[in-house]
């Protein structure tokens, strides 16, 4: 319960905090050149500003961490497993994503059957500069800041407990998937990707191989998506 609740208090401060400072940042006059609180309010929506406010509070929800493990007295690299992977790693943890990319697809299908393409796919880029926020946000903060949360303080703290690592792996999955606000065929591919990266920082004890894995899947997701943005 300790772990669950420093884990809800550090994603909560990352969302106030990024909504504050998005606030403040489109609050600022010579920013919005005169525009008016309809077209501001549009701009709040959109990805490219979204991003900005999760880049600029991921350092808030990291102290959050910080602060946790320092008040128990731990290590916190060693608390969150924050150990570089060596070179062979990352290349089977490649493979076995690989794999799995190969195989989510029919798996998926035979267990929630075919879907309609989502509509929800199209994003505002704002030029190139809106464009690298989106790019930096979703494929370098998002992992780092959940990788760090999830298969790193919460894994650490829930496999010393009776679920032990197997069933923390399986419920920070389902914990992982339900948090993202997409349909249940995208939120299955995100369980999926849960166990993988769980298993990869348990096998390796390696916190820093799930974000580089994050990683990957962010930047292949958005290459896939590029030509809707």
């Amino acid at each position: 319960m300790e772990t669950l609740f420093v884990v809800l208090v550090a994603y909560g401060v990352h969302i106030v905090a990024g909504q504050l400072i998005l606030t403040i940042i489109l609050s600022i006059p010579s920013a919005m050149k005169g525009l008016s609180s309809d077209q501001i309010g549009v701009l709040w929506n959109q990805p490219n500003w979204q991003s900005a406010g999760k880049i600029a509070s991921a350092p808030v929800a990291v102290a959050v961490l910080w602060i946790a493990i320092r008040e128990a007295g731990r290590e916190f690299s060693e608390y969150l497993a924050l150990n570089w992977p060596r070179p062979r790693e990352i290349m089977i943890a490649l493979g076995v994503s690989v794999v799995m990319f190969l195989l989510k697809t029919p798996i998926a299908y035979a267990v929630v059957g075919g879907q309609e393409p989502s509509t929800n796919a199209y994003a505002v880029g704002g030029g190139a500069g809106g464009l690298l926020l989106m790019l930096v946000a979703g494929c370098i903060a998002a992992p780092v800041v959940e990788e760090l949360v999830v298969r790193g303080f919460m894994f650490r703290g829930w496999s010393q407990t009776f679920l032990g690592p197997i069933g923390t792996i399986v419920l920070t999955s389902i914990l992982w998937s339900l948090v993202h606000p997409y349909d249940w065929l995208s939120r299955l591919y995100i369980f999926l990707d849960g166990l993988a990266l769980g298993y990869f920082r348990w096998r390796w004890n390696s916190t820093w191989l799930a974000v580089i894995m994050h990683s990957m899947y962010n930047i292949a997701f958005f290459f896939l998506m590029g030509p809707y943005i």
